[in-house]
């Protein structure tokens, strides 16, 4: 009988299967899926990740230079910042390649970090940005460390509100393999919508590890079909008036996001019960009774 090979560096260099892996190193292998996704589609695109880091993120600037031989080849940027709304600042700018006829890359997915009080300080970059709008090729992941124990921060915290605030969807994985799909999910809404989206990182998912699978094509995105985009679609544009970017995002935006959610079935109900009392409802649709 023979034996599998297995080296510490399947979490970053094996490209389909299983690996073992902590939460902080599956947002390393997230960046990395969501490179090879685009290969896949034959797109030329480059990835930027940045911010400051806190509890429960406080290991990411270690985990992502230890994959920086692998990020390094495909095109990723880890790039530790002075503070939290620096980072969203240089984001924002990273979806604006697509405005430039000579930008190197088709688009710039990008990746912001930060703890719950680094939330609440880029709330004002959060709100101009997510008005502004991503790039089709590219999409924003806010990944908010949130740690409501007040296990390792200065107070508990609770991102979920200043998100809303700022109009950003949040998605909230509730294992190391949902960290994956979850990200795979928020990047393809973020370039179907144009918005900012948020992925909620507690210390129950992320400082636990497991088994994962991390095939590149796990995920099947669905267009949703009933959607109707308005005429010049929902991205970053030059000139744009801040009453069109108010108008957009609540007229259109958030109602894609909503489709979006709706045709990849991200709210399911894992654990039925005959005797329900609580659905989740959206724009006249009752989504718990066709998940």
């Amino acid at each position: 009988m023979a034996f599998q090979q297995i080296s510490l560096e399947d979490k970053y260099a094996k490209r389909k299967g299983r690996i073992y892996l902590n939460g902080t190193q599956a947002l390393v292998r997230l960046a990395l899926i969501q490179k090879h996704r685009d290969e896949l589609e034959n797109l030329n695109t480059a990835g930027y990740v940045t911010g400051y880091r806190g509890s429960p993120l406080g290991g990411i600037d270690r985990e992502f230079k230890g994959g920086l031989p692998f990020l390094t080849k495909s095109n990723i940027k880890f790039h530790p910042a002075v503070n939290e709304d620096l980072a969203a600042t240089a984001l924002w700018g990273s979806q604006q390649t697509s405005l430039y006829p000579d930008a190197r890359f088709d688009g710039v997915f990008g990746m912001w970090y930060g703890k719950g009080p680094g939330v609440d300080r880029s709330g004002d970059v959060f709100r101009h940005a997510n008005l502004a709008g991503t790039s089709e090729n590219g999409g924003i992941l806010v990944l908010a460390g949130d740690d409501p124990g007040c296990k390792s921060s200065t107070v508990p915290s609770q991102s979920e509100y200043a998100l809303i605030d700022a109009a950003i969807p949040i998605l909230y994985p509730a294992s190391v393999q949902e960290i994956l799909d979850f990200g795979i999910l928020g990047w393809a809404m973020s370039r179907f919508t144009g918005l900012w989206i948020g992925l909620k990182c507690i210390a129950d998912n992320i400082d636990t590890s497991g088994s994962v699978e991390a095939d590149p094509g796990r995920m099947q995105i669905l267009q949703p079909k009933e959607f109707k985009k308005p005429v010049g679609d929902l991205f970053i544009r030059w000139p744009d008036s801040p009453m069109d970017q108010e108008t957009r995002l609540y007229s259109h935006k958030l109602p894609a996001a909503e489709a979006f959610a709706y045709a990849n079935k991200i709210n399911k109900v894992l654990f039925d019960s005959p005797r329900a009392r609580f659905g989740v409802i959206a724009s006249g649709k009752q989504y718990t009774d066709t998940m």
